[in-house]
């Protein structure tokens, strides 16, 4: 009998279009986590609120599964709680209820029991709690972004105090945290004294055979550049939500205070809900006098970014927190230098002056400088790309399923 997991991803699901203000580094997880695991021959069920009337009830996210519901095999199941359409996030703690009631009628009308759950952001780890006490078993849970971290990250940031009473509870109710760093496991300790043992460090992954090196020239004939930009323009290229907790304000600025005036910034990230972020993006841009080099490609699939990562120079993460930084693995996997804040996990995946560069500060100038090193030495930019496309080696998404198996497996067979 395989290995069964109910993993759970209430507030945005796997297959949704990343660059939203909800989608980001965790849907691109949960969505090549199951297929690992399906691969391995575990049986994955990913739930998901349903937010398209229209859906299918179940979707197969893997070959195995193909067929139908099978014991192995990943599938994304749409789960009803509450209406069948996007909410924000602050709508979705009153369905939390209903969204693990919706989970343990869909597990009892299949007849299936799962071994473990995995719950991913702090809305699903609720639901998870829920469900792990009804069926018994371990639960798991990845936060990816905690309240207080965001908080302290950037004092202008606001959160909602259920979510805040919810993560300081939840952290001691689970059976084993999953934190992407050991700076994650640190801030456990720190903030809500969890026990380092308590704690299992696994990173998140990437595609090394999607993010890899490839011609710049051919890639720039692949993507849609923005008309106004000469062919051989330096690009700096920025990727991810567009939320002021992302820090592009100060990338813009900096690419103001940069030497190599031709620098064309690209921003990728953001949907309709992010309007208001690119008017204030666009107004900084243009009181810094770069209004024309910065260019918001909005949310771009994530199939198509490995040729925008192979099309820039230098990928730019100026975030005032990161729990991760995908963007950087994406990045240095595709052989391309990252300048990055020195901030969360961003520590652990830049290599300061082997693979990019890190910035302690929060302010424009240490980023331009770094920019321009970069933008002015070809041969030093190459040298840090292969740096970090070999660097990438262990963050494969078929290593990083392996060790979750392996927690999985354990604690399952602890439970028996």
């Amino acid at each position: 009998m395989p290995l069964r997991v109910a993993m759970l991803a209430l507030h945005t699901s796997p297959l949704a279009a990343l660059g939203g203000r909800e989608t980001g580094g965790m849907n691109v997880y949960v969505r090549h986590v199951a297929r690992e695991l399906a691969r391995a021959g575990v049986g994955v069920d990913v739930f998901t609120r349903r937010t398209d009337a229209h859906a299918p009830e179940v979707v197969p996210l893997d070959a195995a599964e193909a067929g139908g519901a099978g014991e192995a095999g990943a599938r994304l199941v749409h789960v009803v709680a509450g209406p069948a359409e996007r909410l924000e996030k602050e709508a979705l703690p009153p369905l939390v209820e209903e969204f693990a009631d919706g989970v343990y009628a869909f597990a009892q009308c299949e007849g299936r029991a799962y071994d473990v759950v995995h719950s991913h952001y702090w809305l699903a780890v609720e639901a998870g709690a829920l469900l792990a006490r009804r069926w018994g078993v371990p639960h798991v849970a990845m936060f990816h972004t905690l309240g207080d971290v965001k908080l302290r990250a950037r004092a202008s940031e606001r959160e909602p105090a259920v979510r805040l009473e919810a993560e300081r509870r939840l952290v001691h109710e689970v059976d084993c945290i999953v934190a992407a760093t050991e700076h994650e496991r640190q801030l456990l300790r720190q903030l809500y004294r969890v026990p380092p043992a308590h704690v299992r460090v696994i990173p998140l992954g990437v595609d090394r055979e999607q993010f890899r090196p490839r011609d710049r020239a051919a890639a720039r004939a692949r993507v849609a550049m923005p008309e106004s930009m000469a062919a051989d323009a330096p690009v700096v290229l920025a990727v991810g939500r567009l939320e002021p907790l992302k820090g592009l304000d100060i990338l813009i600025v900096a690419l103001a205070e940069m030497t190599v005036r031709d620098a064309q910034l690209l921003i990728a990230g953001g949907d309709k809900r992010a309007a208001a972020e690119v008017a204030r993006l666009r107004a900084v841009a243009a009181g810094a006098g770069v209004g024309e080099r910065v260019h918001f490609l909005g949310a771009v699939p994530h199939e198509a970014l490995p040729a925008y990562y192979n099309a820039a120079d230098v990928v730019a993460v100026p975030s005032f927190y990161e729990s991760f930084g995908l963007v950087a693995v994406e990045a240095l996997a595709s052989g391309v230098p990252v300048v990055a804040s020195r901030v969360g996990g961003l520590t652990t995946t830049v290599a300061d002056g082997r693979t990019g560069y890190l910035i302690p500060w929060r302010c424009p100038g240490p980023f331009a400088e770094k920019l321009d090193l970069l933008l002015g030495n070809a041969a030093l930019c190459a040298a840090l790309g292969r740096a970090g496309a070999e660097a990438m080696a262990p963050f494969a998404w078929p290593a990083i399923a392996a060790a979750l198996r392996e927690l999985f497996a354990a604690l399952a067979a602890a439970a028996e």
